[in-house]
């Protein structure tokens, strides 16, 4: 029986790693945004009745929940977004899917107009 309930649980990563450790992004008002806004059948804070748990470890946010609840990994990003709007790191930073289940939060890559002109 404990095998079949893990097969149930579904988790998804939010890697946070490379704006925390630079001092851009807090992970605890991350986690709390993601807490008061994950809506679960339509209703925000319905979380804990419905099984869904948001778990940190250093840089990484974890939400765990119900195979059967139909969690999207979409709303992750579509939240994960919408707080970096809400910071006003939108233009510095992008949400990426790096394997089926994780999200991370990464700089876009700038690269100057530097080496076209210095060649001309």
């Amino acid at each position: 029986m404990g095998k079949s309930s893990k097969k149930q649980t579904v988790k998804f990563v939010l890697d946070c790693t490379a704006p925390v450790e630079d001092k851009v992004l807090d992970v605890a008002s991350f986690e709390k945004y993601l807490h008061d806004r994950i809506k679960v059948d339509g209703k925000t804070g319905a979380l804990a009745s419905n099984n869904v748990v948001i778990s940190r470890e250093k840089n990484k946010l974890t939400v765990a929940s119900p195979a059967d609840l139909g969690f999207s990994k979409r709303q992750l990003k579509y939240l994960a977004k919408r707080y970096l709007k809400k910071q006003q790191l939108r233009d510095y930073l992008r949400v990426v899917a790096s394997n089926k289940n994780t999200y991370e939060l990464r700089y876009f890559s700038i690269s100057g107009g530097d080496d076209e002109e210095a060649e001309e």
